[in-house]
């Protein structure tokens, strides 16, 4: 029980059991993972497929806008087995619900910590009528099917405001559909909570804090950049400072803070957007990210003029996004004279606490970490496998950093265009920079990740 001094509900419960009542205290968390795993969306959703069976079933028209989703929810069934599926994605903490058609059946997948891990699924037939009102939900066209559509819509979930971004896409067996799950209540972590190695975090925190320049944080897709790019605005946003944002999209308010959505239908573009944010009188921009050369000109430009600047590249490291900039057509005395540093970075599972045992990695991996004669130095963990962490071994993410500051030795080699392997070797040598697959070594000896994983993210 979330509250063991609850004396009606044991009472009751001494009642309908016919025994005595020993009342432990959980959280309610755990409490809901619990009756999730014996009572949860299995069970439910084959009820309400019997219950959906043999009726005739159309997608319920309601207007887009703030729905709130209770599991007693005395909706048409059709409702009821969509908000299911969409509680049991906030309550598994999934970033992303995949709905994807094939040509016999309907599969639904959660990305949980960056993998994508399958569940129960509805039948075929109800396909067109859970596409048709997450689209009505998302203030989408329902009739248009063969072409991708983008739509946005707010539920309430346990009490917390969620932000969901649509995406449809048309395939062979019927439109795919990706559900982003933007929790507005979860707090905005801190740098110290993001897996910064202490070195790391203190130089990093020593280049936010410069007046000006420009500052850029790089990786793939789904690495955490943006989680980053926040907590670094909280560390230091003040009321004597006037941040503002252009993003695309705003995917977490945060206070004191202007923040605006890119727009290409009324002319808002990164770009655009730039240019009059820099007539605001800002101290601090962030632009969500930088994809042209028009974009990365003006950027580069307001670092010189006394802003500082965060932008996000998509790059494989630190260098990568140097050599980018170069490649758009950034001129390199731009680049030199404005670059702070470049912050590349990764995001590794963690091995869950309740199963963690000591191991010996396979000979492959530790041959790709140059491990194979000292197999014996070192001890590594991984987790079994326990309920908490559904089988997997890890529970929750951390992050693994590459940050590479542009020291006078790095920006002589930016203006003779140098190549990226003489600049890691300068960053090295002057720096003594740790790289992405270094950083994830190090915590995998520490026992917070496992070398596979490390292996998984990157090269």
């Amino acid at each position: 029980m979330t509250d063991p001094l609850n004396l009606f509900a044991i009472d009751e419960a001494k009642l309908k059991a016919g025994c005595e009542i020993e009342a432990v205290i959980s959280t309610e968390e755990k409490l809901n993972r619990a009756l999730d795993q014996c009572y949860g969306i299995s069970g439910s959703l084959e009820d309400m497929v019997r219950e959906i069976s043999g009726k005739e079933v159309k997608a319920v028209s309601e207007r887009a806008g703030e729905v709130k989703i209770t599991e007693d929810e005395k909706e048409a069934p059709i409702i009821r087995l969509l908000n299911l599926v969409i509680l049991q994605g906030v309550r598994e903490k999934a970033s992303d619900i995949h709905i994807e058609p094939e040509e016999k059946n309907l599969r639904i997948r959660y990305r949980i910590d960056g993998i994508l891990l399958e569940t129960s699924s509805p039948p075929k037939y109800l396909q067109t009528t859970i596409i048709s009102r997450i689209k009505v939900l998302g203030n989408m066209d329902i009739a248009e099917t063969r072409a991708p559509q983008d739509g946005r819509f707010k539920m309430k979930v346990d009490g917390k405001e969620i932000e969901f971004r649509v995406s449809c896409f048309p395939t062979i067996y019927g439109e795919n559909v990706v559900l982003r799950i933007l929790d507005q209540s979860s707090a905005i972590l801190r740098l110290q909570d993001l897996g910064f190695a202490k070195e790391t975090l203190d130089k990093y925190q020593e280049a936010v804090s410069t007046p000006y320049g420009i500052v850029l944080v790089t990786g793939p897709t789904g690495s955490g950049k943006t989680t980053t790019l926040y907590a670094t605005l909280n560390t230091i946003n003040s009321t004597e400072k006037n941040i503002i944002t252009i993003e695309d999209p705003v995917e977490y308010r945060l206070n004191l803070i202007r923040q605006t959505q890119v727009n290409p239908k009324a002319g808002i573009t990164f770009a655009n957007g730039m240019r009059s944010i820099i007539r605001q009188d800002p101290d601090v921009i962030m632009v969500g990210e930088i994809r042209d050369l028009e974009t990365s000109e003006i950027a580069f430009q307001a670092a010189m003029t006394g802003h500082l600047v965060f932008s996000t590249l998509h790059t494989n490291d630190a260098v990568g996004a140097l050599s980018r900039m170069l490649q758009l057509g950034v001129e390199p005395f731009l680049i030199g004279s404005s670059t702070i540093g470049v912050l590349a970075q990764r995001l590794v599972r963690t091995v869950c606490p309740n199963c963690k045992v000591a191991y010996v990695p396979h000979e492959r991996t530790l041959r790709s970490f140059n491990l194979s004669e000292k197999k014996g130095e070192f001890v590594f963990y991984h987790g079994k496998g326990c309920k908490s962490c559904r089988q997997t071994g890890y529970h929750g993410r951390s992050g693994i950093f590459e940050l590479m500051l542009v020291d006078d030795a790095v920006r002589e080699l930016i203006l003779r265009r140098a190549s990226a392997a003489e600049l890691l070797e300068s960053a090295r040598r002057t720096q003594n920079m740790k790289t992405l697959r270094e950083d994830g070594l190090e915590k995998s000896m520490k026992g917070i990740t496992t070398l596979e994983e490390v292996n998984r993210v990157c090269f």
